[in-house]
């Protein structure tokens, strides 16, 4: 028995992409920055964060530039630009629909974030074997959840269907079969006979 996914991974298409959004940021303080557009286009910048989230709100926008800078602090050294418009690059290519697909997708890039920085704090070395088992298995968690939100966001677009192939029926003394594609018609319910 096999199963296939209703909508699998698709190849990405080889055309070219435009380069991602990004922001600029102004320290303000040790935990925040000032978000700001690198190119002085205020206007277009917005709309293309909007864009980019999914969203027609400008309070989400604002929302998820304040999770992300959250989420890409440094230790010893605040905020990360870089990584900043690093997890907007990953929203933009998630491509969210809407405010639900937008907060996946951040939740996505987050993850992806943190799993990043507890794999680089575990390939750095050192430590107890306590302190490696630790780092390993945080490692792990946050990769299989990654991997969950990668297929809750599939889902969303796609639906849970499960198409399910048996490729091997045993039919034994005085039984019976039938062989080819078999579908109820509308009028009839599943175990019923056609009348």
């Amino acid at each position: 028995m096999t199963t296939k996914p209703k909508d699998a991974i698709k190849p990405a298409s080889n055309a070219p992409r435009r380069s991602p959004v990004r922001v600029r940021l102004k320290r303000i303080n040790a935990n925040y920055s000032k978000p700001y557009p690198p190119d002085g286009l205020a206007k277009e910048w917005w709309d293309r964060l909007k864009k980019a989230l999914g969203t027609s709100s400008s309070h989400f926008v604002n929302a998820t530039l304040l999770q992300l800078q959250n989420a890409a602090r440094t230790p010893y050294a605040g905020v990360s630009e870089t990584a900043v418009n690093a997890a907007l690059a990953m929203i933009e290519a998630a491509a969210p629909k809407d405010e639900i697909e937008g907060a996946l997708a951040v939740q996505l890039a987050c993850t992806h974030s943190a799993a990043m920085v507890v794999l680089s704090s575990l390939g750095a070395g050192g430590g107890s074997d306590r302190r490696v088992a630790a780092l390993g298995s945080a490692a792990g968690r946050l990769l299989k959840a990654y991997a969950m939100q990668v297929e809750i966001l599939r889902r969303l677009r796609h639906g849970t269907g499960q198409y399910v192939r048996v490729e091997h029926v045993h039919i034994h003394e005085g039984g019976q079969a039938v062989i080819g594609n078999v579908r109820a018609r509308d009028g009839d319910r599943e175990g019923s006979s056609p009348k």
